[in-house]
């Protein structure tokens, strides 16, 4: 199945350029205060794209945040090398295609029964979805905005996609939650798929520097190891019991960054030791979603409980907050490009950015 759009003109994102102009702190309501730890906030304009500033006692960084009204809700973001955002309109089965330099943004229809999960940027430069609805993995041209459809065997029917990544060969690794994990071969086009060792609950996965491939079990509440040879998986889990490990991203190091929905807690899985450790986000009731590494190694959480996105230091083991404008933002997935960490608010039909910029 393929499916072609006229490319619409694409318009740079100035860098940085949109100013960073510190404000006064503006707690949402329904964000719980910590007294004990450094909060950035900041005001957004609600229903526009308006570029506005958040300060930090993050040591020599500033930050911007800015918002993106979208035409439906999304599930999973993508920003690309060429300066435009993918998201997925799940429920409108199609991918939504953003233009951060005038706020435009236009879908891509993928037919019948599509409810479109994941989707990330690869190493080819186009957009790969993981579509639950269509049992299939699709692949986005980026110039010609091509659909190519990878269906799953029909054996493996109503695998509940979810979430894929390209280890450092070029496969493609994608979980579907009803217990399975599979790969792809994007240049034969050979597809396998292959039960999880602990069943239901396949979620988040991210592929290692070195290439190893981890993913992560909501429902069996542990991350579990592919070994790209045998293709077998080995669960590895977490010390806290019933945790909810949701997503999961390595660093530079190879080090797995779990976020642990149920426990409200962040985890750090260190292959090359076999050791584990967990810190507690900040807030009464943190409700850890989404987990994603940017390129300074800093690790950014969406936290359901305080409506907040929040940047994790590894090296003073210090939480920086960042309450969202809109309420009850939902952000299912976090995902970056240099200086830049972008988000979908599904609860509010936006996207989100941060911009950093060190000083």
């Amino acid at each position: 199945m393929r499916h072609s759009v006229e490319r619409k003109p694409i318009q740079w994102l100035s860098a940085f350029a949109l100013g960073v102009l510190l404000l006064s702190a503006c707690v949402p309501n329904n964000t719980p205060a910590s007294s004990r730890l450094p909060t950035a906030t900041a005001a957004v304009q609600p229903t526009s794209p308006t570029p506005v500033a958040a300060s930090t006692n993050a040591a020599s960084t500033q930050f911007a945040m800015q918002e993106y009204p979208l035409p439906a809700y999304p599930h999973d973001v993508a920003p690309a090398p060429d300066g435009t955002v993918w998201w997925t309109a799940q429920g409108e089965g199609a991918l939504g295609r953003l233009n951060p330099a005038d706020g435009k943004t236009h879908q891509i229809p993928f037919g019948k029964n599509s409810s479109p999960h994941g989707v990330i940027i690869g190493p080819d430069g186009a957009a790969w979805v993981t579509d639950g609805g269509q049992n299939a993995i699709v692949r986005v041209d980026p110039l010609t905005e091509a659909v190519k459809v990878f269906p799953l065997p029909s054996e493996r029917a109503n695998a509940n996609l979810n979430t894929a990544t390209f280890d450092k060969t070029g496969m493609l690794w994608f979980t579907g939650q009803n217990g399975i994990y599979g790969r792809l071969n994007p240049a034969s086009g050979e597809l396998k798929v292959f039960d999880a060792p602990r069943g239901r609950g396949p979620y988040g996965i991210t592929a290692t520097p070195d290439g190893k491939v981890f993913y992560a079990s909501l429902a069996g509440n542990h991350i579990a190891q592919i070994n790209s040879q045998s293709d077998a998986a080995t669960p590895l889990d977490p010390p806290t019991p019933g945790q909810g490990a949701r997503r999961v991203w390595s660093d530079s190091q190879g080090n797995i960054w779990v976020s642990e929905w149920t426990a409200g807690q962040v985890a750090r899985y260190m292959p090359t030791s076999n050791q584990w450790r967990e810190w507690k986000l900040p807030g009464a009731h943190p409700m850890v979603y989404a987990v994603s590494v940017d390129e300074q190694d800093k690790v950014w959480l969406s936290d359901w409980g305080s409506n907040a996105l929040v940047r994790f230091d590894p090296a003073t083991e210090t939480f920086t907050p960042f309450p969202l404008p809109s309420a009850t933002a939902n952000i299912r997935q976090i995902l970056g490009r240099k200086g830049e960490v972008w988000a979908g608010e599904s609860g509010a039909n936006k996207l989100v950015v941060i911009r950093t910029a060190a000083q």
